[in-house]
């Protein structure tokens, strides 16, 4: 019976260890991370080496650059009206889609008049900005570099990975909330 006990005794203390912590298996260096600032930084000036290379060529419009990195010019500016979207703001208006050589993604027909609950719906980063910008009744063409517009992913339609685009957007009318 003695065995036995020393048996149980010698389980119970061997039971009682608690686990040690898992180590992983290997050690990352954070280079990927490091590799993919650098691709995207080398992108964006790529990318904004072209846009000024075609605001260069435009000279009779007056493009101005936005805060948050891209840029655009009024086709219709309105003066007297003050009256900017907000947060909960329902905005209408319509707008196509071109790459930097001006080619049609997608035409304003197709997209048809929108509505758009300010920073409330989803929309591309880029034009949810702009939108911010207009007021009622005015047309402003946009450059968007890509990570302003669809990014690395797209649509997973007709614009593909890393595509600057070039929007020209009218706001019909802005309903405060």
């Amino acid at each position: 019976m003695k065995p036995t006990l020393y048996l149980i005794l010698l389980v119970l203390f061997a039971s009682c260890k608690s686990p040690d912590a898992r180590r992983p298996e290997s050690v990352k260096s954070g280079s990927f991370i490091k590799e993919s600032a650098e691709r995207n930084k080398k992108l964006n000036d790529k990318e904004q080496q072209l846009i000024e290379e075609i605001i260069a060529e435009n000279s009779e419009n007056n493009y101005i650059a936005s805060n948050t990195g891209f840029w655009y010019h009024y086709n219709t500016k309105v003066e007297k009206d003050t009256i900017t979207a907000d947060f909960g703001d329902l905005v209408n208006f319509d707008y196509n889609l071109k790459d930097l050589k001006g080619r049609t993604i997608y035409a304003s027909e197709e997209l048809g008049n929108q509505d758009y609950v300010m920073d409330k719906e989803e929309l591309f980063t880029g034009l949810r900005e702009g939108l911010k910008l207009m007021k009622p009744g005015e047309t402003v063409t946009f450059m968007f570099p890509s990570q302003k517009a669809f990014g690395y992913y797209g649509d997973k339609k007709r614009i593909g990975t890393n595509i600057p685009l070039i929007s020209q957007v009218t706001v019909n009318a802005i309903k405060k909330d």
